[in-house]
């Protein structure tokens, strides 16, 4: 499938589900309403559980045989340090356009509400965020019980131990090892192919679902806080394709077109977790070689989710505004710190930047009962971050790459068919 076909059937999808949900919508009993999307949840869910189905041994198989290769712990330490400090960068960026657009616009205020009774909250769970477990919940205790469930930074912890070890073997059997995780990447690569022919389907069934029960009237009731906070994104995009282009020069725009369709994928379904495999995939037909790849997609995953750290303190100042509690330039950015801390921790639980927020208001005297103002909409807002957040990883993966000198010089040719460049056949490893 050529990927701009793959990228135009997402498109087409979206618009349909859009369509198909607001005739159920108008056209149905709310009691019928849910019924129907709960038959779409079906399809976005096996969507979705099929993609989870891949993460892990992705994740696993690309880092063990990119660090194999690499074999030595002092390149792996220099690559880490270049992306950690990316990522920093982008994460208080983010945070800063957020709270710079939050205060301009003023999403929140005029909705005058009236300040909830004392424990009145959502059911959010938002007791275990702090950096002491944060720290502890790195490391896992199991590797079965992190691949079991998709915990990604754990499976990285482990995959580092693993693949360094491996490659500071050298023996006969260890490198035939190295050999085999190569294969296991290709044979990976090939079954992500697959799974990806049914994104459409998917991103039919999840839009669908929700416009059938919130129905579209619901984003006019909503529309300066959607309206805001789609603004300060486009801002966000600018400055991180800005950055992008101060290292990759001219072909930051080549990787906007390669990264569309994993873009489309994560708006549609809202799931940072169903574009990372096209995003691998995106990226090596750009030339970032998969050890670079493997090691730093990862760490961004948990590390360098720019639309959802701008949405946290957007969300925060709305909540803020919504209930007419004012809060000091000084409280704000205090905030801003806590919000870059705890959001760290929470990568892959669903929702998780609601989980964030509602940890962070108590913190600041803010009601937490405020995210029941917002989960109404968190869907279409969760679109934008999550596209957000794949093109982040995606510019900042390449730049890391680009430092290295490990992007491998690429035909053009190869951006728009991915029959040029089978997804079995990768580009071979860097020794």
């Amino acid at each position: 499938m050529k990927a701009h076909k793959s990228s135009s059937l997402i498109l087409i999808a979206l618009v349909l589900g859009i369509g198909t949900g607001y005739l159920f919508n108008i056209t149905s009993t709310p009691e019928a309403a849910k019924q129907i999307a709960g038959y779409f949840g079906i399809a976005t869910d096996v969507f979705l559980r099929l993609i989870k189905m891949v993460i892990a041994p992705l994740v696993f198989a690309t880092l063990v045989s990119g660090l194999a290769n690499i074999g030595d712990s002092k390149t792996v330490g220099r690559i880490g340090a270049k992306a950690m400090g990316w990522f920093v960068a982008a994460s208080i960026g983010s945070l800063l356009i957020g709270l710079i657009f939050a205060n301009a616009l003023q999403p929140g205020v005029g909705l005058n509400m009236p300040l909830p009774e004392v424990g009145a909250a959502t059911n959010l769970k938002t007791g275990a965020l702090n950096l002491a477990d944060f720290i502890t919940h790195v490391f896992p205790k199991s590797i079965v019980e992190a691949m079991a469930g998709n915990s990604v930074l754990q499976i990285l912890v482990f995959s580092v131990f693993f693949g360094l070890a491996l490659g500071h073997l050298h023996s006969q059997t260890a490198r035939s090892l190295v050999a085999t995780m190569d294969d296991v990447v290709h044979v990976m690569l090939k079954v992500t192919d697959y799974v990806m022919r049914f994104a459409p389907v998917g991103v039919f069934a999840a839009v669908a679902g929700v416009v059938t029960v919130q129905g579209i009237g619901m984003l006019a009731v909503f529309g300066k806080l959607l309206a805001s906070f789609y603004l300060a994104l486009a801002v966000l995009w600018a400055v991180i394709i800005g950055a992008g282009y101060l290292v990759l020069g001219k072909e930051v725009f080549r990787l906007l077109k390669l990264v569309k369709s994993p873009m489309l994928v994560g708006f549609s379904t809202a799931s940072s977790e169903s574009a990372y495999p096209k995003l691998m995939e995106q990226l090596e037909k750009f030339g970032v070689k998969n050890r670079i790849t493997g090691f730093v997609l990862p760490l961004g995953y948990s590390f360098n989710l720019d639309g959802s750290m701008m949405y946290t303190a957007f969300a925060a100042l709305f909540v803020a505004q919504a209930y007419g509690i004012p809060m000091s330039l000084g409280e704000q950015v205090t905030m801003l710190l806590v919000l870059m801390i705890s959001s760290k921790g929470v990568a892959g639980v669903p929702r998780s930047s609601l989980v964030v927020v509602a940890a962070v208001l108590p913190m600041f005297h803010l009601p937490e009962a405020g995210l029941l103002l917002i989960m109404g909409i968190d869907h279409f807002l969760d679109m934008g971050r999550t596209a957000t957040n794949v093109l982040g990883n995606a510019i900042a993966t390449t730049a890391v790459a680009k430092w290295e000198n490990a992007i491998d010089p690429v035909s053009h040719a190869f951006d728009d068919e991915d029959e040029a460049l089978p997804v079995a056949e990768p580009l071979p490893l860097a020794a």
